[in-house]
């Protein structure tokens, strides 16, 4: 079942955690690409130090203050596609990072695309599953990636 985009309007926290074990999905060039997420972040507030929104709202940051169940997608050290989860409510910045995946289906597609190297960590998804883009604003409930539930859940 895909994720609803309610999924995301729970606390940052709560979202983070439940997206551990769940599936990163995306069909590219007809290779269906499968990632079981193994790990997350979860960043909010204007008083997180560690999160964009400290400097407050920009037009690199504005997609952290969008909808919940969005992406937002930057680039980072000039050589890696970071993929977040936008959570919470608009126009609070709050958003879950995926920093890993380990993947379940398409292994040697995304083995090809990442030149042997393994998706942990952040920055090493991208481009085993496919290349973001910078400020497009996908929404996972329904666009070319997906957030797939698991057969248990932390939220109610």
């Amino acid at each position: 079942m895909i994720l609803p985009s309610t999924f995301y309007t729970h606390p940052t926290l709560t979202v983070a955690r439940s997206l551990l074990g769940a599936r990163l999905v995306r069909i590219l060039d007809g290779v269906k690409l499968v990632g079981l997420i193994t790990e997350t972040e979860a960043y909010f507030g204007f008083d997180d130090l560690a999160s964009h929104a400290k400097a407050g709202r920009t037009i690199r940051t504005a997609p952290m203050f969008g909808p919940p169940g969005h992406a937002y997608v930057y680039f980072t050290y000039g050589n890696h596609w970071m993929l977040n989860a936008v959570t919470e409510k608009e126009g609070f910045p709050a958003a879950v990072l995926i920093r890993a995946i380990h993947p379940i289906e398409g292994i040697e597609e995304m083995a090809t695309r990442r030149q042997g190297r393994d998706t942990l960590g952040p920055g090493q998804i991208d481009p085993g599953h496919g290349h973001y883009q910078k400020r497009e604003q996908y929404q996972f409930d329904r666009s070319k990636f997906q957030f797939m539930d698991r057969d248990w859940a932390i939220l109610p």
